[in-house]
């Protein structure tokens, strides 16, 4: 499990489904000095359809970080499962405040703590996809601007380019762009003319590298869909290039093209 796949947003995605669980067994609503909590079972429907969609939702959010590749159920992502999940949870939880408890009973502790997760985790799982701040890795090689850097304070991580000699990615000198990097192996040899627009150079050497900022990973297949974003501070494989464009994978293993590889550097 490599926590750097996760984002800040994915952070407020885990915390809220956690407080959720914890509300399911506070007091939901209570008469007199009689109390009952969402694991009740006279108030059964609450909990699969207000705490416990949302605490899998969440689950299913941070679930398919760690896959290796985008797994669907029904021709959906688990990720989208989870974010469907953890809306219904808040819209369950929305009609138990507004309807003042199951069969009218005083609200209590867990029933407005429990909405005011359920609708923290909605929020967030629907913006983190759609808000780039959302989306910057919890722990990164190099601060924000350096991805020079080494990761985890100097020590060797995912994408660090200490390969061994003779290794895909083998370093070259760090902190030079990637224009002043070119190896002689990518260079055309005489005669030969450089590959032409999306065309794959047959010469191309994988190699580590890091972006400037943050820049969006598009589908292979050509369309603009992105597919994943590159943080800065972070190394990425280079394991194809296409004219002026890279074929990237990054750390959870979705291989996308990077378009603008201006200012980018070489490990």
């Amino acid at each position: 499990m490599n926590n750097r796949s996760l984002t800040r947003g994915d952070l407020g995605v885990g915390i809220a489904a956690a407080v959720l669980l914890i509300c399911s067994f506070l007091d939901l609503c209570k008469v007199e000095n009689n109390s009952w909590n969402g694991w009740s079972s006279d108030f059964y429907p609450v909990l699969p359809s207000f705490f416990l969609s949302g605490v899998i939702g969440g689950g299913l959010i941070l679930g398919a970080r760690f896959l290796p590749d985008e797994r669907k159920l029904l021709g959906m992502r688990l990720d989208q499962w989870g974010t469907v999940l953890a809306v219904s949870s808040a819209w369950a939880g929305l009609w138990v405040v507004i309807g003042n408890g199951p069969f009218g009973m005083d609200l209590a502790v867990g029933a407005i703590l429990g909405f005011f997760a359920a609708l923290v985790l909605a929020g967030l799982a629907v913006a983190t996809p759609l808000v780039p701040a959302l989306r910057l890795p919890l722990t990164g090689g190099a601060g924000a601007g350096q991805p020079g850097g080494q990761p985890f304070g100097g020590q060797p991580g995912y994408g660090y380019p200490g390969a061994q000699p003779g290794q895909p990615g083998q370093p070259g000198q760090p902190g030079q762009p990637y224009a002043a990097q070119q190896p002689a192996a990518q260079q055309p040899a005489a005669g030969q003319s450089a590959p032409a627009g999306g065309a794959s150079d047959p010469n191309f050497q994988p190699f580590w590298f890091a972006v400037p900022a943050a820049r969006p990973l598009y589908s292979e297949d050509g369309s603009q869909t992105p597919v994943a974003e590159l943080a800065p501070g972070t190394w990425y494989l280079a394991v194809e290039q296409r004219g002026q464009a890279l074929v990237a994978q990054t750390q959870d293993g979705r291989r996308g093209v990077l378009q603008d590889t201006s200012g980018i550097q070489r490990g």
